[in-house]
């Protein structure tokens, strides 16, 4: 019986990681979509985005039968919980990537991002991506340690975004209304989509402890 639910659990694990794979694919297409005004690319995030949604359903079900087949309890319990939130949080990251082509896609044949951002978002696109790549290494281990380290990259996600913000409150922003709202949902759709990224490490940490991050340094 155990063995039959760590099985099932694997499965499941391996069907979340393959969500958080097809999320950083999303997001690395999306940001060259985003520098390079590439309609293509934005246009393949957008056909593809169906996929995440079919991943979801089928973690969904994974989780449901391993409730209703092994009936977890305690720690094994908390792993099934787990990953229903996660299914949430990694869908979350397909759909913010979807937005960012959509931004790609409306202001073609022109691109959505005036020179003195473009910087800002490729390495907040390099960040996003090395994130959701993080988040899949950490659902096939269960390295709670790991786990912990994705806040890091999530720290470096938010300077950058308030980093942002300078550049739009200058003075000599003179690119006008449209692109200034352009940028400002374009830097929300990282950062929450790092922080979807981090929530799937602490959810794994959780799962693994039984405790958040903080409670175990609280006890330390």
């Amino acid at each position: 019986m155990r063995n039959a639910y760590q099985e099932q659990l694997q499965r499941l694990n391996t069907i979340l990681g393959d969500m958080c794979e097809l999320a950083g694919s999303a997001m690395s297409r999306a940001t060259q979509a985003l520098l390079q005004a590439d309609l293509a690319l934005a246009e393949s995030v957008i056909a593809d985005h169906d996929r995440m949604n079919e991943l979801a359903t089928q973690a969904e079900e994974q989780a449901f039968a391993v409730l209703a087949l092994q009936a977890p309890v305690a720690g094994d319990l908390r792993g099934v919980v787990s990953a229903f939130q996660i299914v949430g949080d990694v869908d979350r990251m397909g759909a913010l990537a979807l937005h960012v082509a959509k931004i790609a896609r409306r202001r073609h044949p022109a691109t959505a991002l005036p020179e003195e951002v473009r910087g800002y978002f490729a390495e907040m696109g390099r960040l996003a991506i090395a994130l959701a790549h993080n988040a899949r290494e950490v659902l096939n281990s269960l390295d709670h340690e790991a786990a912990a380290l994705l806040e890091e990259d999530d720290d470096a996600m938010d300077d950058l975004h308030r980093h942002l913000f300078t550049v739009l409150m200058d003075r000599d922003w003179d690119h006008g209304v449209a692109a200034a709202v352009d940028v400002t949902l374009l830097g929300r759709y990282y950062e929450r989509f790092a922080d979807h990224a981090v929530m799937v490490g602490r959810r794994v940490f959780f799962q693994a402890t039984g405790k958040l991050p903080e409670q175990l340094d609280e006890l330390s």
